[in-house]
């Protein structure tokens, strides 16, 4: 009777359980989940399928289904029109420009007559400029009126051996003058090249900007790790312009304070004198050099046969300024300076942007710029060329 009634409870328990369908068979805690069907199918060792990576500009994609990358080489050409008096030419459209690319005529794609300025200032302040930084001081309103102006930025940087940026990109006046007047001479080293590398890195993340560099130093370079032509490719390669207002090494040469002498190895009265010279009063003034006797003039002439010799060799200023298209100005007085800050300004703000896309990139090397205009009496002044590794069609 007992197993009668047990079946009989059995057998109404039964629909209450959970039903397994051969599809979802019953899983125990900790084993790996099944695969699907698909998974099932790809051969162990097979990486999985990556994700389709999402369409960038400049990329195709075929039918295969392989991503092609495709490059657009545009040059960048700052060009400045001036009068027979020197004064800049506004209001050039850009079928008044002939362009010409290792003379072959290229199509100008743009001309941007305004962009806002982004400029960094390198000021020299070594110990031999001491008598020219009291000048150079008082100029940050006058940089920042003349040339910056009121949609434009600038970044101070202060170099002798060590090169530190003074005063980071800004538009404030006050800011900028502080900077300029922080300035204060130190050794005799400057690190010329090392300066307008560090400018030319702070300039190359500024995108569609007018980028410039304004270098206050001696025409010379002293002691930089980074070499002329590493510096130049960088400013072609961020389409930099650089324009100087040189100091005369001859002023600084006249006016700077002596070195510390070194001390004399001989003891007072112990010095050999010449066997067929009297050791009277006058030799020793003339061997010791006291007054009357000490001034020597040869750092002052060889450094009249090194500008001399500079007209035929280029200096690092001079190189940078003709590569880029930019100018060198000098100065003697404060109003020269002054003349000058404005003069840079003006042309700056008066530059025609051109811009193309070269129709010879399979032409590897220096390829030569020229500018032309379609107006009698004008003359045009652009960077010269740049440099390009030959890229097929």
């Amino acid at each position: 009777m007992m197993r009668i009634v047990l079946s009989i409870v059995l057998l109404g328990l039964l629909p209450m359980l959970p039903a397994q369908t051969p599809s979802q068979p019953r899983v125990m805690p900790g084993t790996p989940a099944p695969k699907s069907e698909e998974q099932k199918r790809v051969a162990p060792g097979t990486p999985a399928p990556k994700a389709e990576a999402p369409k960038d500009e400049g990329q195709q994609v075929d039918d295969s289904g392989f991503t092609i990358q495709t490059q657009v080489q545009v040059v960048l050409v700052p060009t400045t029109v001036t009068d027979k008096k020197g004064h800049t030419v506004n209001g050039l459209k850009p079928q008044d420009f002939v362009l010409l690319d290792n003379d072959k005529q290229q199509q100008i794609s743009r001309d941007v007559t305004f962009l806002p300025l982004s400029m960094v200032v390198c000021i020299q302040r070594s110990s031999n400029v001491d008598m020219v930084l009291p000048k150079i001081k008082q100029m940050g309103y006058v940089m920042h009126d003349l040339m910056i102006g009121q949609d434009g930025e600038a970044a101070i940087i202060g170099f002798d051996h060590r090169v530190d940026v003074l005063q980071g990109f800004t538009n404030d006046a006050e800011k900028i003058n502080a900077a300029v007047e922080k300035l204060k001479p130190g050794s005799r080293t400057s690190r010329l090249n090392d300066s307008i590398q560090m400018a030319a890195r702070m300039l190359r993340s500024k995108k569609d900007r007018r980028k410039s560099i304004l270098m206050i130093s001696e025409t010379m370079d002293r002691s930089s790790e980074a070499k002329v032509k590493e510096v130049a490719t960088e400013l072609q390669i961020y389409n930099i312009d650089v324009y100087t207002l040189n100091i005369s090494r001859l002023i600084t040469r006249f006016t700077e304070k002596p070195g510390v002498p070194r001390p004399d190895p001989f003891p007072p009265a112990a010095r050999p004198m010449p066997g067929v010279m009297a050791n009277d009063p006058t030799t020793q003034s003339q061997v010791y050099g006291t007054p009357g006797y000490g001034v020597d003039f040869v750092p002052a002439i060889e450094e009249i046969f090194t500008a001399t010799k500079a007209i035929f060799v280029k200096n690092p200023a001079e190189v940078y300024t003709q590569f880029t298209g930019g100018r060198e100005y000098s100065f003697m007085s404060q109003k020269d300076l002054e003349n000058a800050i404005e003069a840079i300004g003006s042309e700056i703000r008066a530059q025609y942007i051109l811009s193309y896309s070269p129709n010879n990139k399979i032409e590897g090397g220096f390829h030569k710029i020229k500018v032309t205009v379609n107006r009698p009496g004008l003359k045009v002044r652009t960077r010269p060329g740049y440099w390009m590794a030959g890229v097929p069609n």
